[in-house]
């Protein structure tokens, strides 16, 4: 299995993942990787580490979820791995639940979304972003 971190879908990806005839409520799992030292995409001078930077993002984003009728689940730091192996391991397990494609697409477009996603994207070295079903058992 090959495991990719990315920060930014492709525009396929995009088409894809939002073409999904499979709509309705769904949670997001976001298992984030971060940069050591956040790098803001304007090249302003920082102290701040990647982790910081996605602190600043994390804090506003829960306002645009609860905006379009999602909400934050869980957030936390990776602290082990029980089973399996990978060459490197996340740093943080973040899960929102969305209720459908539409909400979510209608936030990340939202001028508030695209404001404060710049901390994401200067503290972010990959992600993996996971679309779970409730009820999948």
């Amino acid at each position: 299995m090959q495991i990719v971190n990315q920060v930014n879908p492709s525009s396929e990806r995009i088409r894809q993942f939002f073409g999904d005839e499979d709509d309705g409520p769904f949670v997001m799992v976001n298992l984030l990787k971060f940069k050591d030292k956040a790098e803001y995409p304007d090249g302003r001078e920082t102290d701040l580490s990647g982790a910081k930077a996605y602190a600043i993002y994390a804090a506003s984003v829960t306002t645009c979820l609860e905006r379009v009728g999602g909400r934050p689940r869980y957030g936390g730091a990776v602290t082990g791995l029980m089973l399996g192996e990978i060459e490197e391991q996340w740093d943080m397990v973040a899960l929102a639940e969305y209720p459908s494609l539409k909400a979510m697409q209608t936030m990340i477009m939202s001028p508030e979304y695209q404001e404060i996603a710049v901390h994401r994207v200067a503290g972010l070295k990959g992600q993996l972003n996971i679309k779970t079903k409730p009820g999948g058992l």
